[in-house]
């Protein structure tokens, strides 16, 4: 791959790994997009995908940083909280790349049309989100039945097309989370599950020689992660002011224009 192509995937990347768009979607439709345009196919997204995922997770982890301190203190009865809400993420995500043959797995995570027809259902989630009324808890006083509840909103986001981000905010309202704290808990809850889908995804890349040179990885890994911060920082000040249900105008339109792409292509 590229230095321009993995700049472009990385911007992609850090924008919609946070905003509620999807960045397994758009990460698709991108690399769909750069091959209608006469570039080959490309072989090597695996590892520009765990890289340019792992930029953001360490915007995330800047972020947080303050948070991520309080968990292994104050709030370190979260951590077992944390680790049953990835549990749905880790099951679905094992049996989609582990338990159906490789064909089916891609059929249903490589493909293009499906992210189409998801970016709608996203923005449905949002008009959802934003029309409920925002909760008085921190995500501190969470239970576990609302944390499972949330754990498999973000399980159902390993569709392409549906966001991560979205779901779980959205989850996070219903059960009755102020709107930062619903956000907040949100990256937490993302932090062990883009960590292990990492850690899966890089012993399956190692297995075979990457072919992508070390440093244009780097310069993915580094654009992803600045453009995810301050993607990040402006997703904090949407959900404080409850505008989520903005992003619908932009996914709507999105899906339809992608399922049209793909059933004329």
């Amino acid at each position: 791959m590229s230095l321009w192509e993995i700049i472009l995937l990385a911007i992609v990347q850090g924008l919609t790994e946070f905003l509620p768009v999807s960045s397994s979607g758009h990460l698709l439709v991108a690399n769909g997009l750069l091959e209608a345009m006469g570039r080959p196919p490309v072989q090597d997204l695996l590892e520009v995908s765990i890289v340019l995922h792992l930029g953001t997770l360490a915007a995330v982890l800047v972020f947080y940083r303050h948070e991520i301190v309080r968990l292994f203190g104050s709030d370190r009865r979260m951590i077992p909280l944390l680790i049953l809400g990835t549990i749905p993420a880790a099951v679905l995500g094992l049996l989609l790349k582990k338990g159906i043959p490789e064909q089916q797995s891609a059929l249903i995570l490589e493909n293009v049309l499906l992210a189409g027809w998801m970016f709608p259902i996203t923005a449905l989630l949002l008009v959802w989100s934003e029309r409920l009324a925002a909760g008085e808890k921190e995500y501190s006083q969470l239970g576990w039945r609302k944390v499972l509840t949330i754990g498999l909103f973000q399980a159902v986001a390993l569709l392409p097309g549906i966001s991560r981000s979205g779901a779980t905010i959205a989850a996070g309202l219903s059960v009755g989370l102020r709107r930062e704290a619903s956000a907040t808990f949100a990256f937490l809850l993302a932090i062990p599950a883009i960590a292990g889908a990492g850690l899966l995804e890089s012993i399956e890349m190692f297995e075979s020689s990457p072919s992508t040179p070390l440093a244009t990885l780097a310069v993915g890994f580094v654009v992803s992660m600045l453009v995810g911060f301050g993607a990040l920082k402006l997703l904090i000040r949407l959900v404080q002011r409850g505008r989520l249900a903005r992003f619908a105008y932009y996914l709507v339109p999105l899906g339809l224009a992608v399922i049209a792409w793909r059933y004329s292509w």
